[in-house]
């Protein structure tokens, strides 16, 4: 792995060559991912988070207690509630810039919520697990790594827990123990950017009973560790790139998922940040999901893509200026805007840790997060009514570009006569690819099911809507006693 620290998008895009990963993509072993067509976008995704520390500094990067310096603040834990707040600022740009997922919450998040959890285990049963993690996080500041937080285990059968599956690779686990540090076997699902990212940090997905010890494993490897192998998610015409440019709707971004599978991977001691203390895993996941159902702001930067697309279609169209055209963009406009109030809301009330470090408000974070499984959806079907049925139905950009056709095309496709017609056909490939396409795996049903499903937001609401406040509330009114 690179030595010397990243400084710039070529330096990262440099750091992530020769590494020789184990990677597949369509049953071909992938030679070298950052050359690869259908990977590059993602991996241009990436490179923009660096981009913008010399960009946007005062949003991308945040003074270390570490090391005295400016990094990254996607690797950055915040102490105080505006760093919080200037997560999500810095989501929404970057969904802005890129329209599609840049892959690089998870890791942040996975991040500042092991903070506190570990400094709570530490104080609980005296382990060095605090200590190794600030470590840790000194170590990727000075290389200016990307880390990539790996939670969602595979879950074979979901009526039967961990400890009781017919193969227990079903979820991640300890296979076997040394006196210099664990093995561990099973898989992580949809793991956003990680073959695009320089170590991994591992996680239990879910509360553990006393009896699954060896699944409470939490620790960092690098991307390029013996023991894993990774296989690339298909994503909805994510062949379009290798037709054109103009075909892909967004050819230069894009988002990536792998199944990452580990085969006896080796995580040393001082990068073990929890070994089988069950009883935080609860608390760890809530506190995970917390974090990064609220970096769901990113889809209201993507969102605000989306409208654009959409009031370009209707201009191109010559109906801009319709009542109806107009309300529906103003429709949009307030669900996108409800998304980000409601990520900022949980950001702004966050609240000190035991370890010093902020958490934001768990009850909004999840609001958040269910506004997003559904929103993005409404946005979408808004956005096809604004582009019209050519949106499925258009013609390639090859038959446009054909010799013989490719007038009467140019000639039937136009709508205004002061908008060439490649302009409308470039919207509207944008339109698809954000709603139909590559990029609607990122808007759409990343949304749905991302940091959990929409029932796992609606449990954590549950539990924490405080129904026995909100009743005495009523009771001291209506004046029963």
């Amino acid at each position: 792995m690179q030595k010397a620290r990243i400084k710039s998008s070529e330096d990262y895009i440099q750091s992530l060559r020769g590494r020789n990963l184990k990677v597949y993509l369509m049953g071909q072993l992938v030679e070298e991912p950052v050359d690869h067509p259908m990977m590059r976008p993602s991996i241009n995704a990436m490179a923009l988070t660096y981009e913008l520390e010399t960009e946007k500094p005062e949003l991308a990067t945040a003074l270390s207690p570490y090391t005295g310096e400016p990094v990254n603040r996607f690797l950055h834990v915040a102490m105080q509630a505006e760093d919080v707040v200037q997560q999500n600022q810095l989501q929404r740009c970057l969904g802005q810039l890129t329209g599609t997922c840049f892959q690089r919450c998870v890791g942040m998040d996975a991040l500042n919520s092991l903070y506190s959890v570990t400094y709570e285990i530490d104080q609980k049963y005296g382990t060095p697990y605090h200590t190794r993690l600030k470590g840790f996080i000194r170590e990727i500041q000075l290389h200016n790594y990307v880390i990539g937080g790996a939670m969602t285990d595979v879950k074979g059968d979901r009526s039967q827990p961990p400890s009781a599956q017919a193969d227990p690779d079903m979820y991640l686990h300890i296979s076997k123990r040394t006196p210099d540090g664990v093995y561990i076997r099973g898989a992580k699902a949809h793991q956003t950017g990680a073959i695009n990212s320089h170590w991994l940090v591992v996680m239990p997905t879910l509360r553990l009973q006393p009896n699954e010890a060896d699944f409470a494993i939490v620790g960092a490897l690098p991307v390029d560790a013996a023991g894993i192998t990774y296989v690339v998610g298909r994503q909805s015409c994510d062949t379009r790139g290798l037709e054109s440019e103009m075909e892909a709707g967004n050819a230069r971004f894009s988002g990536q998922e792998a199944l990452v599978i580990f085969e006896d991977a080796f995580i040393p001691n001082e990068l073990i940040f929890m070994n089988g203390e069950t009883d935080f895993t609860a608390m760890l996941v809530e506190r995970f999901t917390a974090f990064h159902r609220r970096s769901y702001v990113c889809k209201a930067g993507v969102g605000d893509v989306l409208i654009g697309a959409a009031a370009l279609a209707a201009e191109y169209h010559g109906v801009e200026n319709s009542s109806h055209i107009r309300d529906k963009l103003v429709e949009m406009t307030y669900l996108n805007e409800t998304i980000y109030a409601t990520g900022m809301a949980s950001s702004y009330q966050s609240h000190l840790t035991a370890s010093g470090a902020y958490l934001c408000d768990q009850l909004l974070a999840n609001v958040c997060k269910q506004q997003v499984t559904r929103v993005t959806y409404e946005m979408a079907r808004l956005a096809q009514d604004l582009a019209g049925g050519l949106l499925v139905t258009m013609p390639s950009q090859a038959d446009h570009q054909q010799q013989q056709i490719g007038p009467l095309v140019d000639k039937y496709l136009r709508a205004r006569q002061d908008v060439p017609t490649e302009n409308r056909m470039r919207i509207l490939r944008l339109i698809e690819n954000l709603t139909l396409g590559r990029n609607a795996v990122g808007y759409l049903t990343e949304s749905l099911h991302g940091a959990g499903s929409p029932q796992a937001q609606r449990i954590q609401i549950q539990r924490q809507m405080d129904l026995g406040a909100k009743k005495s509330l009523a009771k001291n009114l209506s004046g029963i006693r």
